[in-house]
């Protein structure tokens, strides 16, 4: 699936539909430089899954959990971009909770395919680049293609490829 995103508000938008995909036990990866929208797309998420608290991006922290405020599954929200390896994304322990949430692993790719059988790898591109400095993080096209490796993820209705908000 591919889609165009016109701003922060679309971005925030697509991860609202997108989070009518997700189910528990979904891991999620996404790719993209500096100012990509990775943490907007996951604040769109959360907003979607019907989450307490704020999304942020958790790179002080490296991993945060949000429950749910209704039915839906909770969002572990992780942020490996300054974890070197597997297994020091292993030692987070995000298995533990992995079954009843939807985990969304920032800066996961090449480190986080392991915590689960298949996954959704969303890849957020600029077509400029990375951000560069003084410019409006939220302004400018993006490019965000999903892919997907393992069976759970074959028979989802995801949003139409095209979509815009």
């Amino acid at each position: 699936m591919k889609y165009r995103v016109p701003n922060g508000e679309a971005m925030r938008a697509l991860g609202q539909a997108l989070a009518a995909v997700f189910t528990e036990g979904d891991l999620v990866i996404l790719s993209g430089g500096l100012g990509a929208g990775k943490t907007t797309l996951v604040q769109g998420i959360g907003a979607g899954l019907e989450v307490r608290g704020q999304v942020a991006s958790p790179t002080f922290i490296i991993s945060r959990v949000h429950e749910p405020t209704a039915a839906g599954p909770a969002l572990v929200h992780v942020d490996a971009y300054r974890l070197g390896s597997l297994q020091e994304l292993d030692h987070l322990d995000l298995d533990a909770s992995a079954d009843e949430a939807v985990t969304v692993v920032e800066w996961g790719e090449g480190k986080a395919e392991a915590l689960a059988e298949g996954h959704a790898l969303i890849t957020i591109e600029r077509p400029r680049g990375e951000l560069v400095e003084g410019e409006d993080p939220a302004a400018g096209d993006r490019t965000v293609t999903i892919s997907t490796t393992g069976g759970a993820w074959a028979d989802r209705a995801w949003p139409a490829e095209g979509w815009t908000a």
